[in-house]
């Protein structure tokens, strides 16, 4: 389907975000048909394009344009090169915004505001239009003017404190999957703004803080505090409500004799007695301390054992089916080549389509999981190269004549 035929095209957009969590903003809203006009210059490229990979081909192949990372981030959007601490580049930056429905970014507190362009300067220009930005700890209060990156919002939402075992330090999140929550929030935002405005005729100033987009995800830990007194911890892998056990991962091993793990989970009596009958009724199973649920949840590092004692020499997916087929929870902690290669509901719905680069050649990408009837998102072009559109954005769009684009290109507004 044509981006024309989607539910967001003539929506058009200003994207200056980069690293993850404004690109998955605007990426959803370019799979949903948006025209995202990425706007980066060499003196600020995404940290994207220069700091993450894989870069198949090495991090020196091509330049800016040679990071996976990136080219996940950022397919179906458009580039133009600007550098917006040349002054001439606000001439450009006014044209643009002339022509668009909303701006974003996910910098730190302040940045456009130093480039001379504030959510006033912006209506300035065009009175109804949509400014987004994601700062951390958003524009407003006394953390206003700190810098974050994933880990640190995840740390600073409480996220952090929770993930871990009890009688650990808080293990931490590795990468920095609060910038994918932060994105969805934008693009909830986004879209919400926009409905506004076709009811209105107003525009909006969005101040989303990604620490507090986080906060959420805390789940019942501050419900619980607040009603019960009880402080946060950290749980494992185990059920407190509703309680459970057993209640984690068991190693098992693949067909290469490698550890591979299985989570397992038994919340009703039914299901406990399934996966007894499936063990063979083992002895240690009729003891008393696991006679009951609230005995086996008291009892779960014993427990634990013996149903690792079970898995252990068992092939995980084989375990997975059957533990399934008798009514048991249970599913295989399944790494990358499981969901690209083996997942069947993954292969069925179609998630990691195939996408040619003219750079990077033919590879995997990460699908859209929203599926509408009629209109249908999901993946068209890959990333942009580095500024591969600023001529066309000019002179198409803006419609520079060729003595006007030399001259953005001798003052050094397009570098």
């Amino acid at each position: 389907m044509s981006r024309a035929q989607l539910p967001l095209a003539g929506v058009r957009v200003l994207d200056f975000s980069w690293a993850m969590a404004g690109p998955q903003a605007t990426r959803l809203l370019a799979d949903f048909g948006a025209e995202i006009i990425k706007i980066e210059s060499r003196a600020r490229p995404d940290l994207a394009r220069t700091s993450f990979g894989p870069h198949p081909h090495g991090i020196d192949a091509f330049g800016l344009d040679s990071s996976g990372y990136f080219n996940n981030f950022n397919r179906n959007k458009r580039s133009i090169s600007l550098n917006m601490q040349c002054p001439v580049a606000s001439e450009v930056f006014a044209a643009l915004l002339r022509v668009s429905d909303a701006v974003i970014e996910n910098y730190s507190a302040g940045v456009l505001a130093k480039w001379g362009w504030t959510y006033e300067r912006m209506r300035e220009e065009k009175p109804d239009i949509i400014y987004l930005s994601m700062a951390g700890p958003g524009h407003r209060g006394p953390y206003s003017s700190y810098r974050t990156f994933g880990p640190t919002v995840q740390a600073l939402s409480g996220m952090t404190h929770l993930s871990g075992f009890p009688d650990m330090e808080p293990a931490g999140w590795g990468f920095s999957y609060m910038d994918h929550t932060g994105g969805y929030m934008g693009a909830i935002a986004l879209l919400s703004a926009f409905y506004q405005r076709q009811q209105t005729g107003a525009g909006e100033y969005i101040d989303l803080s990604q620490i507090e987009a986080a906060v959420a995800l805390t789940g019942t830990a501050l419900l619980d505090y607040q009603v019960n007194g009880r402080p946060s911890a950290r749980q494992g892998n185990r059920s407190h409500n509703p309680p459970a056990a057993p209640h984690g991962v068991y190693r098992c091993q693949d067909e290469y004799d490698r550890d591979r793990w299985l989570s397992i989970a038994c919340f009703t009596e039914e299901q406990w007695q399934a996966l007894v009958a499936l063990m063979g009724h083992p002895d240690w199973a009729a003891a008393a301390e696991f006679a009951a649920l609230e005995a086996r949840v008291a009892n779960q590092d014993a427990l634990d054992g013996h149903i690792d004692a079970w898995t252990r020499p068992r092939l995980a997916h084989d375990t997975m089916q059957a533990l399934q087929r008798a009514g048991v929870p249970a599913g295989v902690v399944q790494n990358h080549k499981d969901l690209t290669e083996r997942d069947g509901q993954i292969a069925h719905r179609g998630l990691f389509p195939r996408i040619t680069h003219p750079l990077l050649g033919e590879y995997l990408i990460d699908g859209l999981p929203i599926n509408l009837s009629e209109t249908p998102g999901g993946v068209r072009t890959p990333a942009p190269l580095f500024g591969e559109d600023t001529d066309d954005i000019l002179r198409n769009l803006l419609g520079y004549d060729d003595d006007r684009v030399a001259a953005l290109q001798e003052s050094g507004a397009l570098t």
